[in-house]
């Protein structure tokens, strides 16, 4: 069992693992053995509750096909064990990233104060420039 959050808890049979030859440098270790994990979770199809495959589907993130399928691929290290725990945090990072609902901003006005400051800095600072201005009578 997979644990997202306290009330959220995923089956293991709802995640696909499939482990590759990674790619890039590394001789012949990396030719012969496949160490790079890949986790493949369709969201359609899972036990997740409604919201978070509404905001799943809804999230632009490169790691979500357009066919509603979460696929993440590592290829850190040598170790195959270390690649597929590693999967796995940013599979639980990104699902609970949809969990938290962002508190609504409300925009503040200027105050009085702040906005006659900022008049004089520009005032004063206008008139630092006509200063240096060559304004000969020829």
């Amino acid at each position: 069992m997979i644990q997202i959050t306290q009330r959220v808890i995923l089956q293991d049979n709802e995640i696909e693992w499939q482990f590759v030859r990674s790619s890039g440098a590394g001789g012949q270790h990396i030719n012969k053995v496949s160490t790079a994990a890949q986790l493949t979770f369709d969201i359609a199809s899972s036990s997740l509750p409604e919201f978070y495959q509404q905001k799943l589907l809804e999230k632009a993130d490169h790691r979500i096909t357009k066919s509603g399928k979460i696929i993440i691929k590592c290829q850190q290290s040598r170790s195959q064990d270390f690649n597929r725990q590693t999967a796995l945090e940013q599979f639980i990072e990104l699902v609970k990233s949809v969990g938290i609902v962002q508190k609504a901003r409300i925009p503040t006005r200027a105050t009085k104060g702040s906005q006659k400051r900022r008049i004089e800095t520009k005032k004063q600072r206008g008139a630092t420039k006509a200063m240096r201005q060559n304004k000969s009578d020829y």
